[in-house]
């Protein structure tokens, strides 16, 4: 595990499809039995993957290690990883989920979740340390039969909980591309009174990240609206944890207004979120309380945990819109049971019941929230210990990078080293530059009053970082 490419990074093990080999998969699957066993009582776990092409392979080889530990497979087939999440949850069992969620397809990953949620950083650290023996060993092909009922377990936490008819009316287009969750949540937002149009499904992979959506997919969005005429345009990524939602115009929302919105909308009280989220959260003044954390769902998690729930209802959310619920709600009688984990489902349902209360349009409900815009994109292939160098280097002086962008930004009124370097300016700018966990990114996040100038912004740190890597 430790010599190999395929190691932890923000949320799971991640690695190259060539560096998931047999033995790999069944060391991490060995470690996360033997972790879990130490605290756990349970004769079964749960599987699920996504619908990239690496995937049965990968689940087969959990799947044989799983077998060989005297454990009955709890197969749920191709599924969201929230669906997957929610029906351990609810059995009592350990799961797996087989995805590499929006990163491109020539790799993939893996999810662990405890009986109660997802892995700590603790249990991460435990499974990458402990020694191993018996993953090396032959073990027999392992038998995978579907069980449906995680899917209609999934379904019902929505159906079960709101209105039936609480998006009647909506004309809503669903790019499908390659995502897991395509069918599923078509089936939820039908059930709930809206029309869905499907648009470009495929059966090739697509890498889909909402946090740094692709000039192609916001020229997509605007196409669709001016052919179809939709009130919003929704997708998540390929693991469907992750929600994408448009306004009427085909304008991709940013992520964490897709989480201000929908902890709104659910009245949420204590909010956990990464530091890299618009601060348009705490300007809006809806909740008594917000904790911000490094990136990550563990770090947002731990941030919910520490929270007093006799304080208010605990939600957390993130840059890319995954929201995860940390306490019960209920509404009119019903409840939602609480998922600790990312989901596209629920902020994708409350964000158009707000707009449906409200007046109807999501560009309207987007200009009700403070005026603060975040413009983001990433550098793809550059290299890990650069940036990290990089990093280090301007964390020590962050003179010496706010040198490079110009005098408009010479006075730095805040340096924040949580994750990575963010610098608040005097003029109210903000520029957050990480590396990210999983790949070799290097990240860029802008904040201004302007969208436009945010956007400026971010090409303008990509430009200077390029340099440094020669491209």
């Amino acid at each position: 595990m430790l010599d190999n490419g395929v190691a932890f990074g923000t949320s799971g093990v991640r690695g190259l499809v060539t560096e998931m080999s047999d033995e790999i998969c069944a060391a991490y699957t060995q470690a996360f039995l033997t972790v879990l066993k130490q605290s756990y009582d349970f004769d079964s776990v749960a599987i699920g993957i996504d619908l990239r092409p690496s995937s049965p392979q990968i689940a087969q080889a959990c799947g044989a290690t799983i077998q060989a530990n005297g454990l009955k497979i709890d197969f749920c087939g191709e599924l969201p990883t929230p669906a997957l999440a929610y029906y351990a949850q609810k059995q009592g069992i350990p799961a797996i989920m087989v995805t590499g969620s929006h990163i491109p397809f020539d790799r993939n990953g893996m999810k662990f979740y405890r009986p109660d949620g997802e892995i700590s950083k603790a249990d991460e650290l435990a499974m990458t340390n402990l020694p191993l023996e018996t993953a090396n060993k032959t073990i027999s092909p392992a038998t995978l039969s579907m069980n449906p009922k995680a899917i209609i377990d999934y379904e019902n936490r929505y159906l079960d909980f709101f209105p039936a008819d609480i998006l009647s009316g909506i004309k809503l287009g669903f790019y499908q591309h390659s995502s897991v969750a395509r069918d599923v949540l078509k089936t939820i937002l039908e059930k709930l009174g809206a029309q869905v149009v499907s648009l470009d499904r495929t059966e090739i992979f697509v890498p889909i990240d909402t946090e740094a959506v692709s000039d192609e997919d916001k020229q997509r969005g605007k196409n669709w609206s001016q052919q179809y005429g939709f009130d919003a345009i929704i997708s998540t990524d390929g693991d469907g944890d992750r929600p994408l939602i448009a306004d009427e115009t085909g304008t991709w929302l940013r992520g964490d207004m897709v989480g201000l919105i929908t902890s709104r909308y659910l009245a949420i009280q204590q909010i956990a979120i990464p530091v890299s989220c618009n601060t348009a959260i705490e300007l809006s003044g809806s909740f008594d309380q917000v904790k911000r954390t490094k990136i990550g769902s563990p770090y947002v998690i731990a941030a919910m945990e520490s929270f007093d729930s006799q304080q208010g209802s605990i939600a957390g959310f993130e840059a890319n819109g995954g929201f995860l619920l940390a306490t019960d709600i209920e509404t009119d009688g019903k409840k939602m049971t609480c998922l600790a984990t990312r989901d596209a489902a629920l902020p994708i349902i409350s964000v158009l019941a707000a707009a449906q209360k409200a007046s109807g349009k999501l560009s309207d409900l987007q200009r009700s929230l403070p005026k603060r815009y975040t413009d983001s994109d990433r550098l793809q292939n550059f290299p890990s210990s650069l940036s990290q160098s990089l990093l280090a280097s301007w964390a020590n002086d962050p003179n010496s990078f706010s040198k490079l962008l110009g005098a408009e930004y010479s006075e730095i009124s805040a340096c924040d080293l949580t994750d990575g370097l963010r610098l608040s300016f005097s003029n109210q700018d903000i520029i957050h530059i990480r590396a990210s966990g999983n790949a070799p990114e290097l990240r860029c996040y802008s904040e201004s009053s302007d969208y436009q100038k945010a956007r400026e912004m971010t090409q303008t740190v990509l430009n200077i970082l390029k340099q440094y890597n020669g491209l």
